[in-house]
């Protein structure tokens, strides 16, 4: 995936059962993410046990990238959300080939009444959110346009941008605008993991939150105060000459054991206002 696009980090938010491992599973495979073979593989341990409806759910444990669900309902996710600042919603009116009839525009447009009316209330502008029926079991309106609803003519958002039209839920996704980027501000990367790896050595792993992390860089982990230059950068097994606010990223370090720092430590430039321990 390396830098050619703009990263951006989607937050699902669901129903228990509401089909989103399925329906971003089958947007994977359908983007080339993973091969046929590997499909029909799933499809038939899928069936064997008992679980055909999961092929597409077992694409994320096979890219080792299973999301982060909170828990709870649809309407408090929304809630919290909102106010952490998600100010950017994609709705995807999931399992239409589910309904009674199957497909059906009626039970469609209850859903959007229902959704609109309740994002209103917690501040949010339904102009500016995209409604999509899909189907993630069938991959109705995910990259093509369905003609199983031929009753949905697409979707319409106002954005400080202007106006956007589109029809599926790629088109939906890349309408995303995304953040800026806060790389005047002093290197601050909070540490996920931190992992030992034969023939390299200490690999801790993060997002970069602001600023800039780059190869050769003097970095200190607070508020454990070790300082160590950075050897490499990697994303997605990829070298980068720099990582940028929003980049998943993996760092190889000198002189540091796994021991030395752990998930919570915060990395910082040791030359740029690095991070400190607050009493």
């Amino acid at each position: 995936m390396g830098k050619e696009k703009t990263h951006i980090n989607i937050l699902v938010i669901r129903h228990v059962d509401s089909g989103e491992s399925t329906t971003t599973g089958h947007l994977i495979y359908k983007c080339g993410g993973i091969d046929k073979r590997t499909i029909e593989k799933f499809e038939k341990e899928a069936a064997e046990m008992g679980k055909g409806s999961f092929k597409y759910a077992w694409v994320l444990d096979e890219l080792k990238a299973k999301p982060r669900y909170l828990a709870g309902q649809t309407r408090e996710h929304a809630l919290l959300a909102y106010t952490l600042g998600v100010k950017q919603l994609i709705v995807g009116v999931n399992k239409m080939d589910s309904t009674e009839p199957p497909y059906s525009q009626k039970r469609y447009e209850e859903i959007v009444k229902e959704v609109n009316t309740y994002i209103k209330k917690i501040g949010c502008n339904p102009d500016t959110v995209a409604f999509v029926a899909i189907s993630g079991w069938n991959g109705d309106n995910i990259l093509e346009l369905s003609a199983n609803m031929p009753w949905f003519k697409g979707w319409k958002v106002t954005s400080k941008d202007g106006n956007a039209s589109r029809t599926t839920l790629l088109e939906a996704l890349e309408c995303i605008l995304p953040p800026t980027h806060p790389t005047d501000k002093p290197l601050r990367l909070p540490l996920q993991d931190v992992y030992k790896i034969g023939g390299i050595g200490t690999v801790p792993v993060g997002r970069v939150e602001t600023g800039v992390l780059k190869p050769g860089m003097v970095v200190t982990f607070a508020p454990v105060n070790v300082t160590t230059e950075v050897k490499s950068v990697e994303m997605h097994h990829e070298a980068l000459s720099e990582a940028l606010p929003g980049d998943n990223v993996g760092f190889n370090v000198k002189n540091v054991s796994v021991k030395d720092v752990c998930h919570g430590n915060v990395a910082g430039d040791s030359k740029n206002d690095p991070g400190k321990h607050c009493l």
